[in-house]
């Protein structure tokens, strides 16, 4: 009995360590881009929505270096939980879209990735950063234009401030609201104005005004 309860204890410290080995290697594999690497570990059974130490997936990660041939693998591998978030509730197709990884974007859509999760979402991150490619992808994939985030900030807004006239044009084309106030009380046209962006203002303003009707009255 002593012995055979010896033997379970070593088996499981034997388990215990080969699972240690498995992480580091697992991480050490994504941030090198070595795709076999991660490949091999998933099948020989490791986890890969495990998470680091920061809390960070390998497929976060993956979009973080960026590691192109991991997320590769991560993204063909079924067991990869493409929507698992970030302590910022950062999802990998919002990260995709910010950093115009259009490709990434297109193979996560493919994957049923949330477009519309509470919140911030993937086109406030797109309009950020003027990625109109994605934007429109996103948009085309029922992407909800005048998404509120936490605050009630729309993409519009953050297109407004930080984005780029075209994605401004883009969106007020595509039909959004650029009356909405986020909770400080702020439309699209102030982001703009706050940003000093004369011409998202000149752009908005004209969209305010073509939503009154005939004789000025609202």
């Amino acid at each position: 009995m002593r012995l055979k309860k010896l033997l379970c204890l070593a088996a499981l410290a034997a388990s215990m360590a080969s699972h240690a080995g498995s992480f580091e290697d697992f991480f050490r594999a994504v941030r090198a881009d070595n795709a076999s690497g991660v490949a091999s570990l998933i099948n020989r059974g490791f986890d890969p929505n495990t998470r680091n130490e920061t809390g960070q997936t390998g497929l976060l990660l993956a979009l973080r270096e960026p590691s192109p041939r991991v997320i590769d693998v991560l993204l063909s591998s079924k067991k990869t939980d493409i929507d698992a978030r970030n302590a910022n509730d950062e999802s990998p197709l919002m990260l995709a879209a910010l950093r115009g990884q259009e490709d990434v974007v297109r193979k996560l859509i493919a994957r049923d990735a949330a477009v519309n999760k509470p919140g911030w979402t993937p086109l406030h991150y797109a309009a950020t950063n003027g990625q109109i490619a994605i934007m429109k992808l996103l948009l085309e994939n029922y992407a909800f234009i005048d998404a509120p985030s936490p605050n009630e900030t729309t993409p519009l807004m953050m297109a407004a401030m930080y984005g780029s006239t075209q994605g401004v044009e883009l969106l007020l084309a595509e039909g959004a609201d650029p009356l909405l106030k986020n909770q400080q009380g702020m439309t699209a046209a102030d982001f703009a104005q706050r940003g000093q962006r004369p011409d998202a203002v000149a752009l908005l303003n004209a969209a305010i005004r073509a939503r009154k009707p005939s004789g000025g009255a609202w």
